[in-house]
């Protein structure tokens, strides 16, 4: 592990501007003080007075590590970073946030100088950097969002697992066969953010586990009612629609299928689910299992405070589940003849 002196060589300063630079306790240069930040950062080395400082002088801020991407849903992005800080100011804390892309070295700077006395980590990715540093630094941190590695983390997030095949089996229930997700864009999902890969994931085997057909398509470009056209294309014989997309992608539903002459809930059954937006203003308001920001929010804020003052930040992940919302979308074809079915 780095230490004090590693830090002041690499900087090629003192060990008692490191210290100055790291604490804040005496004036020192701008450029000093980044030269000494970067070598932190670069040796990982988290300095004794951080740990002081989280046990005594409190700084009594959050840090919010919540970077912005060219495919961020923004106002989903917001409204989580909008519920950690009114969950913190619960606890008398304030927040900052850390909205560079380089989400990595803003956590690092974080901990480095102990701006924060601990860190939420929201948009969190599949093989996110951010949970490698957070156990090797061992700074008080909360992920909302699950790694695929969660070991040594805490973590809280919607059972979305759980989310997708509760949005299956209500439309199976139905006597729906035949079903389709509208997904993420492919950037989203190739950059590995963590949810819609864990409701596509669930979503397929659960399909594949009660044997009915169904089809993903993932939005592009700007063509409202795309994703609707490439379903019928693809699926045609489809009754039941599953949304785990966008409010933007998700509002355009009623009119793309009204441009083939169809329907919701009479022709195609439709369920918004894993989605931090409300249907209840839609044309047609959608049956909804809703990402409750607000209570993954609250949860992780008081596992993070029960760390800060108790100690006690062992290791664990904690599932909220989903709840279903029913504004009547869901239209029940129990009696109607499965347009798959073999005749003999």
């Amino acid at each position: 592990m780095a230490t004090i002196d590693d830090v002041a060589k690499a900087a090629g300063v003192s060990i008692s501007t490191v210290s100055y630079a790291l604490s804040g306790k005496r004036s020192i240069t701008a450029a000093t003080r980044d030269k000494v930040i970067a070598a932190a950062a670069e040796l990982d080395y988290l300095p004794q007075a951080s740990a002081r400082m989280l046990a005594a002088n409190r700084s009594h801020i959050l840090a919010v590590t919540a970077p912005l991407h060219a495919d961020t849903d923004e106002p989903a992005h917001m409204k989580f970073a909008l519920e950690v800080t009114k969950a913190a100011r619960e606890f008398d804390y304030d927040t900052l946030l850390l909205v560079h892309d380089d989400a990595v070295e803003g956590m690092r700077r974080t901990a480095a100088t102990a701006l924060a006395d601990g860190i939420v980590v929201l948009d969190v990715n599949a093989h996110d950097e951010r949970a490698d540093l957070a156990r090797r630094f061992g700074y008080p941190t909360v992920f909302i969002g699950i790694p695929e590695n969660t070991e040594g983390l805490m973590c809280v997030d919607l059972d979305f697992e759980a989310a997708a095949r509760m949005a299956v089996d209500r439309l199976v229930a139905a006597g729906h066969r035949a079903i389709g997700l509208i997904s993420h864009e492919r950037r989203t999902l190739e950059r590995e953010s963590n949810f819609p890969l864990r409701f596509l994931h669930a979503f397929t085997q659960h399909a594949d586990a009660v044997g009915i057909e169904y089809a993903v398509v993932y939005p592009a470009g700007h063509k409202a009612g795309a994703p609707v056209d490439e379903l019928l294309r693809t699926l045609p014989h489809m009754t039941g629609l599953v949304l785990n997309t966008s409010a933007d992608v998700a509002r355009t539903t009623t009119r793309a299928l009204a441009e083939h002459g169809l329907s919701a809930p009479e022709d195609i059954s439709v369920i918004a689910a894993g989605v931090t937006f409300s249907t209840a203003r839609f044309v047609v308001p959608y049956d909804t299992i809703p990402i409750d920001a607000r209570a993954s929010c609250t949860t992780a804020v008081g596992i993070l405070i029960d760390a800060l003052d108790h100690g006690r930040s062992e290791p664990r992940t904690v599932l909220i589940a989903p709840t279903y919302i029913d504004y009547g979308s869901v239209h029940n074809r129990a009696s109607v003849p499965d347009p798959t079915a073999q005749v003999s």
